[in-house]
């Protein structure tokens, strides 16, 4: 594998393994308290902390996931590696479109 591709994956992995636990915390105290949809949604609406803790969330899987599928494409299919890249990067382009219409359908007022 690429260097530069193995380290920007671990890096984005460190950057997600906190923000990942953080999002797990949330979710087990919002429905320990009761918590509903729209009490949840009036916390996070207009909050630039929300905003930047998803969008960096986003960030760090939009790097993360397509280098792996990358590899699994290279090493489990016979597609060229022009080819593994291509479908790669698309699909990052697709997490990082779905995942920023997510954070702003939470935080945006």
């Amino acid at each position: 594998m690429n260097v530069q591709l193995y380290i920007l994956q671990r890096l984005s992995a460190a950057i997600m393994l906190p923000l990942a636990l953080t999002h797990f915390a949330v979710i087990f105290y919002a429905t320990r308290s009761g918590l509903s949809a729209v009490e949840i949604l009036g916390r996070t609406r207009g909050s630039f902390v929300w905003a930047s803790f998803y969008g960096l969330f986003v960030a760090a899987v939009t790097v993360h996931v397509p280098i792996g599928v990358r590899t699994v494409l290279m090493e489990w299919t016979p597609l060229r590696t022009r080819l593994c890249n291509l479908a790669a990067l698309a699909f990052g382009l697709l997490l990082a479109v779905t995942g920023l219409r997510a954070v702003a359908a939470v935080v945006l007022p």
